[in-house]
């Protein structure tokens, strides 16, 4: 039966197409995924909604599940983080010529091709890098293209993993990987990396070594350039994962020896919506070693056939898949183009005071939260490090579970963090978090604690 909303769905269309690449059926075009990811039955769905205001009150049903939170009654991060967004970001990204522009070859669009080029010089200057991508998919990506990206380079198949990761970053960096590069763990020491450890593993074998920074539970990585030094001993490039918004206070990677920075650039500018928007980045120095190797598309200024005009454009497309198709090192389509924009508006309104601002704002508050936290009976920190934005709470000593400190303040209204163990909170600062909240959130912790006994 053919399908009112699906193209092609007549008998006859279909078997042209499948005549016409070879196959005999449409299962041959699932010949390679294994028995054990099929589902051997339909899907389990309700009955279809026949008129169009069944389907407008269904969803409005889900809808009003959601939740709002106070911007200051929020301490969730663990990779999705709340910062403020000015106005005019979403002023100028809900324009037409940007909300609907796209990538379509016959009409190219020269004003999206700037304000993406603005978008990565504005990028470039924060990283200190020379080249940094158009906008991948996420930040999880984006890391994973990294680390591909020095296997080719170096020929090796090994990466050292020297900080802690979110589990859910590592596991999509994993899938995105594959059996063609190995990740080797080096256990990280007061939640930083173990240079000895990482030194004592390094050989010929060792494509990169990998550092969050900030790492899992927002600590900062303060060894870079020994570990720069040392994977570059041995013929490695030192890989960086990390958070664009913190570098208003903070030296960046490039600057500590770090060969390829990547990251997401959801925190500059972008609303967390429901666990995103999201949008990677890769930035490198002008190597062509490194630079070939980007898959991403790369825009850059150049003069015209006029005197004194110059335009925006791709900058070595010929090293794209769009290019090179079923040749090149890495697919690349559609991403991410319109949070590059909002992120270069954010960037542009900042400046490089206000990101300074806002990085010594959120360090603060960091370390108030610390301190307060930590002076409750029962709890403790985790670690020692430095920490920009998270810092993890250890709360065996309060005899209580840290999910059961998140469902307590919950009630209240407030959502403490995330419970990342059984005895572990992880707590997220930003601007928006003021002291007169941070002091509601110890005071609610504390509370809660002093009521369980």
């Amino acid at each position: 039966m053919t399908h009112p909303y699906l193209p092609n769905g007549a008998p006859a269309v279909k078997a042209e197409m499948l005549a016409a690449i070879g196959v005999a059926g449409i299962e041959e075009l699932y010949a390679d995924v294994p028995d054990s990811l099929r589902l051997a039955r339909p899907l389990d769905l309700p009955p279809a909604l026949v008129a169009e205001q069944d389907l407008v009150r269904h969803v409005d049903g889900l809808l009003d599940k959601n939740r709002p939170v106070a911007p200051g009654r929020s301490f969730l991060g663990h990779g999705c983080y709340r910062h403020f967004v000015p106005a005019i970001v979403d002023e100028v990204i809900g324009r037409s010529e940007f909300l609907t522009a796209y990538a379509g070859e016959p009409y190219e669009d020269h004003g999206r091709f700037q304000a993406l080029f603005e978008y990565t010089s504005l990028m470039g200057e924060l990283l200190s890098c020379d080249v940094v991508t158009v906008p991948t998919y996420d930040g999880y990506q984006a890391t994973a293209t990294a680390l591909a990206m020095t296997a080719r380079i170096t020929g090796r198949g090994a990466v050292l993993m020297a900080s802690d990761v979110l589990a859910d970053k590592l596991s999509r960096v994993r899938d995105f990987l594959g059996a063609g590069v190995s990740l080797v763990a080096v256990p990280t020491v007061d939640a930083t990396a173990d240079v000895e450890g990482v030194v004592a593993r390094l050989d010929d074998t060792i494509a990169a070594v990998w550092v969050e920074t900030p790492g899992a539970t927002g600590a900062i990585e303060q060894a870079l350039p020994e570990l720069a030094r040392a994977a570059h001993a041995v013929g490695a490039l030192l890989v960086v994962g990390t958070d664009p918004i913190c570098y208003g206070v903070l030296a960046p990677p490039a600057e500590l020896g770090a060969d390829i920075t990547a990251g997401d650039i959801g925190s500059l500018g972008l609303h967390p919506y429901y666990g995103g928007a999201h949008g990677g980045f890769i930035a490198v120095a002008d190597d062509e070693t490194l630079v070939m190797q980007l898959p991403a598309r790369l825009f850059g200024l150049a003069a015209t056939d006029v005197p004194g005009e110059y335009g925006f454009g791709d900058v070595a497309y010929e090293r794209t898949s769009f290019a090179k198709r079923e040749e090149g090192v890495e697919w690349v389509g559609t991403a991410a183009a319109l949070w590059g924009i909002a992120a270069g508006v954010y960037l542009a309104l900042m400046g490089p005071a206000g990101m300074e601002e806002l990085g010594q704002t959120v360090m603060a508050r960091t370390r108030y939260a610390q301190a307060g936290l930590a002076a409750i009976p029962g709890l403790a920190l985790t670690d020692t490090a430095v920490h920009w934005r998270e810092f993890a709470v250890d709360t065996s000593g309060a005899g209580l579970r840290a999910s059961q400190i998140v469902d307590a303040l919950i009630s209240q209204g407030i959502y403490p963090g995330v419970a990342t163990g059984e005895h572990e909170l992880l707590v997220c600062v930003t601007e928006l978090n003021t002291q007169s909240d941070i002091d509601a959130l110890v005071a609610a912790v504390a509370g809660a604690i002093e009521e369980s006994k």
